[in-house]
């Protein structure tokens, strides 16, 4: 049964975006992986597209449409072979861009978001730290009041389109670090702009996966941000960024959920056409089993990520524990199944050459960005009255 959600606009738009990535992104995405680098152009042809943050209001650039073209993107990003665009174009444009949509004044907003849809600025958001990752309320970048501006220094790390970045939605302290209430109140969020000084992009990050989606590690030292880049109120910034994580936690959802479905029908490819003993791989009782069992379970996720997402799109609030539950479920779901495909391939699923060998090194990090699926676990418990 189809999603409430999908429509024939959907479907059209669906069928056009497969028609850019089979033309303009999977020819090149295993260059794109070997260069550890996706090329601005390729950022500029979504935008052209209308790809890039579809959802913003129509006065900005954008069409005005709803979140179901945003899980569009995402199921069909994730097969398109270039995970450094997928994953990228994701946190650009569901994860840092909705911020300045949802807190930005209105010439903040006619200042970044015509080039969020047009690819001519790439978004990211600076969350995490070396001591902070999933612990939010812990980070310690300070940006101290001065007049007009705000002097911001501290170090953010794992920070998806970092070095490609032309504004960074960052997360810092405007209070001294305290009691609970000073630790979750002090956070307020800076648009950062590429060139500023004293925002270094130090290095990107070699990661056992996700080559091609740079990762980097970044320095704020004395860099004097305008008062003006304030998202919102100042000390808000740890409400606004639990708010936001809703939608973030389900665009992760979705992208596990498509991964699993993805390696599997190139696996049941692969074992159909593979021949052992004379007959297929897929034939013998043991990997029929395994496929069985991958097919029933991806059935299941497809099933409660549809509802998501409907429910997403119709506006209903507090999804919390139910976007919780389906991050740490997908992704999960999508390692062990890259596991399986992997050992089904045998000694071709450990060659590089093969996408299921990079499946399985880019799916490994989905389980711990956005909230590591023990945390998941955790608000998960705590909303069932499990916790003291």
């Amino acid at each position: 049964m189809e999603p409430r959600y999908l429509s024939d606009e959907h479907k059209a738009f669906r069928e056009a975006l497969r028609t850019h990535i089979q033309r303009h992104i999977t020819p090149h995405a295993l260059d794109w992986e070997e260069q550890r680098k996706v090329p601005r152009e390729a950022w500029l042809a979504m935008g052209r597209a209308g790809f890039l943050c579809p959802w913003i209001e129509p006065q900005y650039g954008g069409s005005g449409a709803d979140f179901g073209y945003s899980a569009i993107l995402r199921e069909e990003m994730v097969r398109s072979g270039s995970p450094g665009l997928s994953e990228g174009a994701a946190v650009h444009a569901d994860i840092a861009a909705p911020y300045v949509e949802r807190l930005g004044t209105p010439e903040q907003k006619k200042r970044w978001l015509p080039g969020c849809v047009s690819g001519e600025i790439i978004a990211a958001l600076g969350m995490s730290e070396p001591d902070a990752g999933s612990d939010v309320a812990g980070i310690r970048t300070t940006a101290v009041r001065d007049g007009d501006h705000y002097v911001v220094n501290g170090q953010k790390i794992f920070i998806t389109n970092g070095m490609n970045c032309d504004i960074i939605i960052l997360a810092v302290r405007t209070t001294s670090p305290g009691g609970t209430e000073v630790r979750h109140g002090g956070l307020s969020l800076l648009v950062v702009e590429a060139g500023t000084p004293g925002f270094v992009k130090h290095r990107q990050l070699d990661k056992m996966g996700l080559h091609g989606q740079d990762t980097a590690e970044l320095f704020f030292e004395d860099c004097r941000v305008p008062v003006a880049n304030l998202l919102g109120e100042e000390g808000r910034g740890f409400k606004y960024l639990m708010q936001n994580l809703q939608r973030e936690r389900l665009i992760v959802a979705i992208g596990g959920q498509a991964y699993a479905e993805w390696m599997l029908e190139k696996t049941i490819s692969y074992t159909k056409t593979r021949k052992a003993f004379g007959k297929s791989i897929a034939s013998f009782q043991h990997n029929a089993f395994k496929l069985a069992e991958m097919a029933t379970e991806v059935a299941i996720g497809r099933a409660f990520i549809d509802l998501l997402i409907d429910d997403f799109v119709e506006g209903k609030r507090d999804l919390t524990t139910e976007v919780s539950m389906a991050k740490w479920w997908t992704t999960e779901k999508a390692n062990q199944i890259a596991y399986q495909c992997v050992q089904l391939h045998g000694g071709y699923g450990y060659m590089r050459e093969f996408e299921i060998c990079r499946d399985y090194c880019d799916v490994r990090a989905m389980p711990i960005y956005a909230g590591s699926n023990e945390i998941m676990k955790q608000i998960i418990a705590r909303r069932m009255g499990l916790e003291e």
